[in-house]
């Protein structure tokens, strides 16, 4: 008796792989308007950071609460964008543990789909965590001092560097074998990278090792985007870097999170 050959893989166009991701995106937000649970760390984390940097240490970091409120939103909008895109890694990883990619395979689809699909459909995450954020420190006195050309911009670079970033989630969640070990690799490097910066703090009076680090760090260079596009100020140099970091890491934990993913699925 002949074993049963195993189905050959659906070739489609490129035309249809972004149709298959668009509608796996979709699926992804449904998701997430049936568990609107998935956004409690996007809704309640600004809130907490905003609210315990600025009043627990504005008045000691800065002249006044309010000029630390006004320098610290726009690094917060960094900062907390960032954890949220390191989610999509865990996501990823609990569908693959729970078989989810295995009835994905058997469908007539591109094999990079679902992987597009969950990382598009995390935009609406950003958005939700933006938009709280951007409530709560209007409440506080925080106010944009450019125009609303500026700040759309502002949310628009936000958002392109969550993506590219997010791909560094997407290698861990694919390498790792449980949804917990992703959230624990992923918290050991987003901490460093968050508070080597100055999102909170200017690197003035850092040591000089950890200035030179600072300086230059993707976090940092994303701040100083936002703050001179919301504040007012100089964006041509942060930006410069922003961009060069957001290259780099597609062009490094992109080739990655593709070659785990096709490894695992």
């Amino acid at each position: 008796m002949t074993a049963l050959a195993a189905p050959a893989q659906v070739r489609v166009s490129l035309s249809s792989s972004v149709q298959h991701g668009l509608s796996l995106a979709w699926r992804g937000v449904l998701k997430i308007r049936k568990n609107p649970e998935q956004l409690a760390d996007v809704t309640l984390a600004p809130i907490i950071f905003l609210v315990m940097f600025v009043y627990l240490f504005g008045g000691a970091l800065a002249p006044s609460i309010d000029d630390y409120l006004q320098m610290i939103v726009p690094g917060i909008m960094v900062f907390n964008i960032l954890q949220a895109s390191m989610t999509v890694g865990v996501q990823l990883n609990t569908d693959v543990t729970k078989g989810v990619f295995d009835r994905f395979r058997a469908m007539p689809i591109a094999r990079s789909a679902p992987l597009i699909g969950a990382v598009l459909a995390d935009i609406v995450r950003y958005l939700v965590c933006l938009v709280v954020l951007m409530v709560v420190a209007t409440i506080m006195g925080y106010r944009i001092q450019t125009g609303p050309a500026q700040f759309a911009l502002a949310i628009v670079l936000v958002i392109a560097f969550a993506l590219a970033f997010c791909w560094a989630s997407v290698f861990v969640g694919m390498l790792v074998k449980s949804p917990g070990a992703v959230q624990g690799l992923m918290f050991v490097v987003l901490m460093p990278l968050t508070f080597g910066s100055n999102v909170f703090v200017g690197t003035s009076t850092m040591p000089g090792w950890l200035k030179a680090w600072a300086d230059i760090s993707p976090v940092t260079q994303m701040s100083d985007v936002l703050r001179g596009l919301m504040n007012g100020g100089p964006i041509a140099g942060p930006l410069t870097g922003a961009l060069i970091w957001m290259a780099a890491a597609v062009a490094v934990f992109f080739p990655l999170a593709t070659w785990a993913y096709r490894k695992r699925v």
